[in-house]
């Protein structure tokens, strides 16, 4: 099934979106859920592999993401195109934004690793992210670049969010436990606010303006 032909199912009214990125540097194809199923995520750089996957997982999401870049000459593009088209498939899987709760926040551990995340889909892109990595790279992708798919994936996603490691030592573990909170953030966050009347069909769009288009 093409990305435009699953875009077109019933599925989409079940806050799903897929998409097919197509660039002289990479190409990405991929599918996103917001309810809970497989993970099975692609891009030829292991430790991207890793933490997409993560947050998938503990967000509660169905994702299917397959990149191919171009990885002869670096994995900067590979890892930013890959978040910019997970970003793209949250905003398009939430459509007017109705009903959700709008905000979230957590923190998660890893061992001697703590994070923070909170987040603001209301429509308008920012990001802050303060990571404390101290090594140049993670496996086979350099340590800037995770901040860098945080800021993407935000852009995108059309979300203001705030990454904190408020401590740690080891940077694997700093870097899954970022990842951990800002999946258990989103999860809050794209969640249907019960006391909104999501259920009967009279959701509200969460904003005094009325959109968050």
């Amino acid at each position: 099934m093409s990305p435009a032909e699953a875009t077109a199912t019933p599925r989409a009214a079940a806050r799903f979106a897929a998409l097919e990125r197509v660039t002289s540097e990479t190409r990405v194809v991929a599918s996103l859920a917001l309810e809970p199923g497989a993970v099975n995520v692609s891009t030829g750089v292991g430790f991207l592999d890793h933490l997409l996957s993560t947050l998938a997982f503990h967000a509660r999401w169905t994702l299917e993401l397959r990149a191919d870049g171009d990885l002869h000459v670096d994995e900067h593009h590979t890892a930013e195109d890959s978040a910019l088209v997970l970003g793209t498939l949250l905003d398009r899987a939430l459509g007017d934004r109705a009903g959700i709760r709008r905000f979230g926040s957590a923190h998660a551990c890893l061992d001697d690793a703590l994070a923070r995340a909170a987040v603001d889909l209301g429509g308008r892109p920012w990001c802050e992210v303060s990571l404390a990595l101290v090594r140049p790279a993670l496996g086979a992708l350099a340590a800037e670049n995770v901040s860098h798919v945080v800021r993407s994936f935000a852009s995108a996603a059309r979300a203001a969010v705030h990454l904190d490691v408020l401590r740690g030592g080891n940077d694997h573990h700093k870097a899954e436990a970022a990842f951990k909170a800002l999946a258990l953030a989103l999860r809050e966050a794209v969640a249907f606010d019960s006391m909104d009347g999501a259920a009967e069909g009279a959701a509200r769009v969460p904003s005094l303006k009325g959109t968050l288009a």
